[in-house]
């Protein structure tokens, strides 16, 4: 498959995210934060399991290195970002994903700095500013003629900083991944990163004395989880690693931005939240932010061969 397609992987993955915050991570909401993400993680690693040991790879023969990177992603990606945005948007009700999308989706900076550092990312002069014009996209998308409405509730500081703490855990596992990917497939590199984020949040759960609330998971509720399986959780990181390890960490930050695109218009769309003309252009802003990212990600590597 040629590289050109590779950022519409992430792309895709990120829509998919957009897609379970809208409709299927409210379903969830009685339940503890982290059950939620316990459940989730530990349905796609049993799900990929079998696959796993059917190609033969062996734990072993991944180097230490590479399985303490893998333990960073499921910390930061898995537990800490995953908890926290969930935390966030439950602390929102849902009702306004406006401040914890636009917070959260602050990913970037993060990313762009951790990418430099460690991962001694060189980056033209061009990306940079449409990093900056798809960031401001998602601030007007966000916000729309209401640029300094802060208000949600009493709840609003508290979903904020969560929504910080999920901004920079994404950015660092974003990273981190790229930098784990660099040694194994895509496949096994999801399977670890479930496996491991299954084994952390297990152990959360029982220090947090949360086994049981297993009981509080209705029918309806295990269904989406399987759901969430196949679409937002498993399926949605093993696209986004299939798209990470052909295109560099900043790029594929960017091209997470369609995960706030996706949530805002479906709320205008299945909710009737209205767009004003600002968030309009907003949106348009953003779309052609990561379509150009994804092209210059295209042109670099051809230019490399």
């Amino acid at each position: 498959m040629r590289d050109k397609s590779s950022p519409l992987f992430v792309i895709f993955a990120a829509t998919l995210w957009g897609v379970d915050a809208v409709l299927l991570r409210p379903i969830l909401y009685n339940l503890p934060v982290p059950v939620v993400v316990f459940l989730e993680s530990s349905i796609a690693t049993l799900l990929m399991s079998p696959f796993f040991f059917f190609k033969k790879t062996s734990l072993q023969s991944i180097p230490k290195r590479d399985l303490l990177v893998f333990i960073g992603v499921a910390v930061f990606g898995g537990a800490i970002g995953t908890m926290a945005i969930v935390k966030a948007l439950f602390y929102v009700n849902f009702i306004n994903l406006s401040i914890v999308v636009l917070i959260q989706k602050l990913q970037p900076i993060f990313a762009l700095i951790l990418a430099s550092i460690f991962l001694k990312e060189k980056l033209p002069k061009q990306f940079f500013i449409w990093a900056t014009l798809a960031i401001i996209g998602v601030l007007l998308l966000t916000f729309g003629i209401n640029l300094t409405k802060l208000q949600t509730g009493e709840k609003t500081l508290a979903a904020s900083l969560f929504a910080l703490l999920a901004a920079f855990s994404f950015g660092s596992s974003t990273v981190l991944s790229k930098r784990a990917l660099s040694n194994v497939n895509f496949f096994t590199g999801t399977y670890l990163r479930f496996l491991f984020t299954s084994i952390i949040m297990l152990v959360i759960v029982f220090a947090t004395n949360n086994p049981a609330n297993f009981e509080l998971v209705s029918k309806y509720q295990w269904i989406t989880f399987l759901v969430i399986a196949f679409s937002s959780g498993g399926l949605a990181i093993l696209l986004y690693y299939f798209g990470l390890k052909k295109v560099s960490a900043s790029v594929a930050t960017i091209c997470e931005l369609a995960f706030p695109f996706t949530a805002i218009i479906l709320e205008y769309f299945l909710r009737g939240n209205m767009l004003d003309m600002v968030q309009w252009f907003g949106a348009i802003l953003l779309l052609i932010s990561i379509l150009k990212v994804s092209w210059m990600s295209f042109l670099k590597k051809e230019q490399a061969t």
